[in-house]
């Protein structure tokens, strides 16, 4: 099971990861900490040029042994404008959608785009037949990205560590 490496998402494009885009991928996480921090426990405040090679790399093995497809999502203009992946931590037949997005460029309809594209390609593989998003209950803007794309909500459970996330599907049309 291997998705595209690049994947056409209207005025974007999602792109496998790649260590040349570390120094942009630092720099926009760390110009979008306020937002991401709440949500997501590896954004944190010592996030740097490292910590983002590490993530390329660890996308790189996930990529490899088929557990993990993480893209860079650039607009038209070339710019990094945030990140989305697809996981298998779900079990088998369900794709986990995880994304994040530069706080310079929310409110665009870039992430509702990116998730509709990243669907699109899940169910082109086999054995898929949902799609899944998981986020804090408190992430509104999450929220209306995956309702926008079409995901119900199917389960709320406690996280670790405190506060609920919602479970979100969407299954093969």
């Amino acid at each position: 099971m291997k998705p595209p490496e690049i994947v056409a998402a209207g005025e974007l494009v999602l792109k496998r990861w790649e260590l040349r885009w570390a120094d942009e991928a630092a720099a926009a996480v760390r110009e979008s900490l306020p937002e991401l921090q709440p949500f997501l426990p590896w954004a944190r405040d010592d996030y740097d040029v490292g910590t983002a090679r590490e993530f390329v790399e660890r996308s790189d093995d996930g990529w490899a042994d088929g557990t993990e497809f993480n893209y860079a999502i650039f607009d038209a203009a070339g710019e990094l404008v945030g990140s989305i992946g697809l996981m298998t931590r779900m079990g088998p037949g369900v794709l986990e959608i995880g994304y994040w997005l530069r706080t310079s460029r929310t409110g665009q309809g870039y992430m509702t785009a990116a998730v509709e594209a990243i669907t699109r390609v899940a169910f082109e593989l086999p054995g898929i037949d949902r799609a899944a998003i998981r986020h804090d209950v408190r992430n509104a803007r999450s929220a209306a990205v995956a309702e926008r794309a079409g995901f119900v909500e199917v389960q709320r459970r406690d996280q670790e560590g405190g506060g609920t996330e919602a479970v979100r599907i969407r299954l093969r049309a």
